[in-house]
């Protein structure tokens, strides 16, 4: 077997059996996909925590219910906005006619991508929903998008 050489299996089962611990030193640089500089310790008990969204850790908290989500001028007429975080797309068929659905496509299960041509489109496989009821008007979605409860009061749109 000179100038061969060996196979992959039998070089990682000896340096595993080779060095003490060599399972475990095999081991210890593996993570989970997206925990990249996650803290997995819990907050010390002394130290109070709040309850209050934050965007301190990078990611944009949804805001409370009762909160404003948009104006009613930031919502076109025949159209719609989705809100990925809150993961809810608001749409007004008509003008003052104000609705929202959930954002996350009953197809695959991908947030919807825009709303335009009087549909909201899913840019995953194709599916469409009419602004008006969510139903849907194209692609393989297999039901319409859920409706979400808002209060439009004045001017302001808030999650009910």
């Amino acid at each position: 077997m000179s100038g061969t050489r060996p196979c992959r299996r039998v070089v990682l089962a000896a340096g595993a059996a080779g060095f003490a611990g060599g399972a475990v030193a095999l081991t210890a640089g593996c993570s989970k996909y997206g925990d990249e500089g996650a803290d997995p310790a819990p907050p010390p008990k002394s130290q109070p925590t709040s309850a209050a969204p934050s965007e301190s850790d990078g990611k944009k908290q949804p805001p409370p219910k009762g909160d404003e989500l948009a104006r009613t001028s930031d919502i076109p007429v025949g159209g719609g906005k989705i809100f990925k975080d809150e993961k809810v797309v608001v749409t007004q068929p008509e003008k003052g006619d104000f609705k929202a659905f959930s954002a996350v496509c009953t197809h695959s299960g991908c947030l919807v991508g825009e709303v335009a041509g009087g549909t909201i489109n899913c840019p995953c496989h194709g599916s469409k929903y009419n602004v008006a009821d969510a139903s849907v008007a194209g692609g393989p979605a297999p039901r319409p998008l859920p409706p979400q409860n808002i209060t439009v009061t004045g001017n302001s749109i808030t999650l009910a």
